[in-house]
């Protein structure tokens, strides 16, 4: 069984991904829309939607600090999965509230279950780049 932090990521991963495809409407918009696709009606944001919206708050800072640690990668080049992945994790790096670590593994099982097989060591290597030039490792 995972843990709700885990669960919340999980599913923060999911919105920002429906965010981004949709046309990158207002993060309650696509709560909304991903709620009526379960049957259920919103009832305001949980962990999940919060992190979302705090990855999309953030996302000029956050996308240029991934374009800098990417190495020899260009943005437009990462797929959304793994820039989605990337975002969440700064946004919560920012936070601060969550040790760094913890923050990269949870990015790096989020990678290993949603995108590719190259994914979680790139995911990996440029979270530990981020959270050292934030200081945070």
């Amino acid at each position: 069984m995972q843990r709700p932090e885990t669960k919340a990521r999980a599913r923060a991963l999911q919105l920002l991904y429906a965010w981004e495809l949709s046309g990158r409407p207002s993060i309650a918009t696509v709560v909304a829309r991903v709620a009526g696709g379960f049957g259920h009606r919103p009832e305001g944001f949980d962990r999940g939607a919060d992190l979302a919206a705090k990855a999309i708050a953030g996302l000029p800072e956050f996308d240029r600090r991934v374009a800098d640690a990417a190495e020899h990668w260009r943005l437009d080049r990462v797929g959304v999965v793994e820039k989605s992945i990337l975002r969440l994790a700064l946004a919560e790096l920012a936070e601060g509230a969550t040790p760094p670590r913890v923050v990269i593994d949870e990015a790096v099982k989020l990678a290993h279950w949603f995108a590719g097989a190259k994914a979680p060591a790139f995911v990996n290597g440029v979270l530990d780049a981020v959270a050292r030039e934030y200081g945070a490792l």
